[in-house]
């Protein structure tokens, strides 16, 4: 499974067990500015929808491990507002018919164009209302707030200037307050999957992140709570909720 990328667009889960199909729409569609994760069954799918934001499911319908039209149902049952696109091989009306009635909104039978796709999509959003799918709220982690859709980190309500890596990888820890993030799955989500680079930019980006907000806290008024982020040797790193009565923030980085 592809880990969804941090893009500006709406974020799209594809559901496709063929390589290269999958490949050509994770592809296509991030290099139109959507955030793009790529599953290849349907428990898998329904796992990862139901961990983050997602506004758009493509789902194909002959997956192996279920059948795509229970995948439709129980994301329409689950997730009410997010739009569906069945992309499948089954061309007859019955398949139709079963996949719209177990909550698609719309059907598109393969071969088809990322042309034809895209205009569907755009179509579709523009039919619907802002407030449509789940929205990321800002995070706030005692008086630390990350707004991932203004793209601003507040102190005790005073902005914090960071590089966009550096507000990308806080962002991801944030949206994943108190739970362990390895080293791959950061590397995935604020750089890119495809990435062969040394992890040791990650090292140095959080480092830059913590001498950041360090300095944020010197320069505030009064004492400020940030929440704590802990390395994990051979892991990666966990961002932990600032805990009632508790002091000013002590990062652990051995």
């Amino acid at each position: 499974m592809s880990p969804p990328a941090l893009q500006e667009g709406p974020r799209v889960l594809v559901v496709e067990d063929d390589d290269t199909i999958g490949r050509h729409l994770d592809a296509g569609l991030r290099s139109h500015g959507y955030g793009t994760t790529w599953c290849r069954t349907g428990l898998g799918a329904l796992a990862e929808i139901r961990a983050h934001a997602y506004s758009i499911v493509l789902l194909d319908l002959g997956l192996p491990d279920t059948d795509g039209v229970d995948v439709a149902r129980a994301l329409r049952a689950d997730f009410p507002d997010v739009l569906i696109v069945i992309l499948t091989a089954r061309a007859d009306e019955i398949d139709v018919i079963a996949g719209l009635d177990a909550g698609a909104d719309d059907y598109l039978v393969k071969p088809f164009t990322l042309s034809v796709l895209l205009a569907r999509l755009r179509a579709h959003l523009r039919r619907r209302p802002p407030s449509a799918g789940r929205e990321e709220g800002p995070v706030r982690l005692g008086d630390l707030t990350v707004d991932t859709t203004a793209r601003r980190c507040l102190l005790a309500g005073r902005e914090i200037t960071l590089r966009p890596k550096e507000f990308e990888l806080l962002a991801v820890l944030a949206r994943h307050a108190g739970a362990a993030v390895s080293r791959e799955a950061l590397m995935a989500q604020v750089w890119d999957e495809n990435w062969f680079g040394p992890t040791k930019t990650l090292d140095v980006t959080l480092a830059s992140l913590r001498r950041r907000l360090h300095q944020a806290a010197a320069d505030a008024p009064g004492s400020s709570l940030l929440p704590t982020i802990t390395t994990l040797r051979g892991h990666g790193y966990r961002l932990d909720p600032v805990q009632p009565g508790a002091g000013a923030e002590h990062d652990t980085s051995g």
